[in-house]
């Protein structure tokens, strides 16, 4: 049985993190989570925050995550690096050391439950 609406999007999304396998593996998780009402690509990863710039300018994605491993100035810094290139973005910094104190599920809950507020204000 089709559902009655489409997923929204598509969302093109480009995470900061110095772990590009477990951005891509949460992530995912978080993709299939959230596939009945949203359609999200993850584009690309960031290792280091001075690829955030030239990435976000080359991809030009609605959504940019900031993993937990970021210091609130870190992420404030790859926010900012990420408007610059793309006044439209929508980012999101996950609170600083979730990933470590609650491990990678707290981070796939953590994303359901927020980023469908972040998605719902992207421009797809």
């Amino acid at each position: 049985m089709a559902a009655a609406t489409s997923p929204k999007g598509p969302y093109k999304l480009v995470t900061v993190n110095t772990a590009p396998e477990r951005a891509k593996r949460l992530v995912g998780k978080m993709i299939e989570g959230l596939s009945d009402r949203y359609q999200v690509i993850h584009e690309a990863n960031c290792s280091q925050i001075d690829e955030v710039h030239e990435t976000v300018s080359r991809i030009q994605p609605n959504v940019l995550f900031c993993a937990s491993m970021w210091t609130p100035e870190e992420a404030e810094q790859i926010q900012s690096l990420a408007r610059d290139a793309n006044p439209s973005i929508v980012t999101y910094a996950l609170p600083q050391g979730l990933q470590v104190q609650r491990g990678p599920d707290a981070v796939v809950e953590h994303l359901i439950e927020n980023v469908p507020r972040l998605l719902d204000s992207a421009k797809a």
